[in-house]
């Protein structure tokens, strides 16, 4: 099989760096690695990364005509949901105008084009979701990821892929922002009362199933759009109560509350979840249950 060029944006988040981890000693990937910034992998990439800010279009340019990917995944974003809510510009900059400027770029070199989407283009009324159920976000945050989702589609890109997710946990070096095991394990063990809603409902996703979905479009060429998220669904309040139950941790001092008690500026969907059947039937994609997903966190937080 010819060697992929694969381009990865968002290479010092969680998920970028798992691509990584994947992709940086594999014979049939070049691989070339963009984030804001130093690189933050332990093992520094060297000359297959590039700091980029892909608000920049000519930045971006610059990175393509040099690096001509025939493949992008495009992970990079701005996903904290109540900052989009209370910035919607910064928002649509980065979740809207950025991708743009990568989708022109990609076009132009017919690079097969894989975009990060969210079940939060959704407003949680009929979950679990399939990928050809109709859109209806709540939230800033989503109706920038269906903008994007709508530009990649309506882009004339050569070929496009659509991977949407679900609350990516896992850890990596650096990270500059936590996600909710992480924070439900460091909470548990410090003993200090915490409340968690207990009427919204998701299936959480390991980070290294969804670089995994990632992959296999990249390699199968695949088109279309892909519900990639863990296959077990649950309340965030039973999400903490697995972490602690799985660390041993005492959950006596969680309280469960109303998502309108906490006064958030976004509104979330209640219960999302996907229908993963395309994916397993059309990439082979096979998720971790929560508990392995656990066990894999667990060993690399030693």
């Amino acid at each position: 099989m010819a060697r992929q060029r694969i381009l990865i944006t968002g290479s010092n988040g969680l998920l970028g760096q798992k691509l990584i981890a994947a992709l940086r000693d594999d014979d049939g990937t070049d691989l070339i690695a963009t984030s804001r910034g130093e690189d933050r992998s332990t093992d520094p990439l060297g000359d297959r990364y590039r700091s980029l800010d892909i608000t920049d279009k000519a930045a971006v340019q610059a990175v393509f005509d040099e690096a001509r990917p025939d493949v992008v995944i495009h992970t990079a974003a701005m996903t904290n949901v109540d900052a989009c809510e209370l910035d919607p510009g910064a928002c649509h900059l980065q979740n809207v105008e950025a991708t743009r400027h990568l989708v022109d770029a990609a076009r132009e070199l017919d690079s097969h084009f894989i975009f990060l989407s969210t079940d939060f283009i959704f407003d949680g009324e009929a979950g679990p979701y399939r990928e050809d159920d109709v859109p209806a976000p709540l939230s800033v945050y989503g109706r920038s990821k269906l903008e994007g989702e709508r530009l990649v589609q309506e882009s004339g890109l050569p070929r496009w892929a659509i991977a949407r997710t679900i609350i990516v946990y896992g850890t990596a070096p650096g990270l500059s922002r936590s996600n909710v095991v992480l924070w439900a394990k460091q909470a548990l063990e410090k003993g200090d009362p915490i409340r968690v809603v207990d009427d919204q409902w998701r299936m959480p996703t390991l980070a290294e199933d969804l670089a995994d979905g990632c992959v296999r479009i990249a390699r199968q060429g695949a088109t279309g759009t892909f519900h990639l998220s863990g296959p077990d669904g649950m309340s965030i309040l039973e999400l903490v109560e697995r972490v602690g139950a799985f660390f041993g941790l005492d959950t006596t001092m969680v309280t469960p509350v109303k998502s309108d008690t906490l006064g958030q500026p976004a509104r979330r969907p209640p219960r999302t979840g996907f229908v993963l059947d395309k994916a397993r039937r059309e990439l082979g994609y096979a998720p971790h249950t929560f508990e392995e997903g656990l066990a894999i966190l667990r060993d690399q937080l030693v």
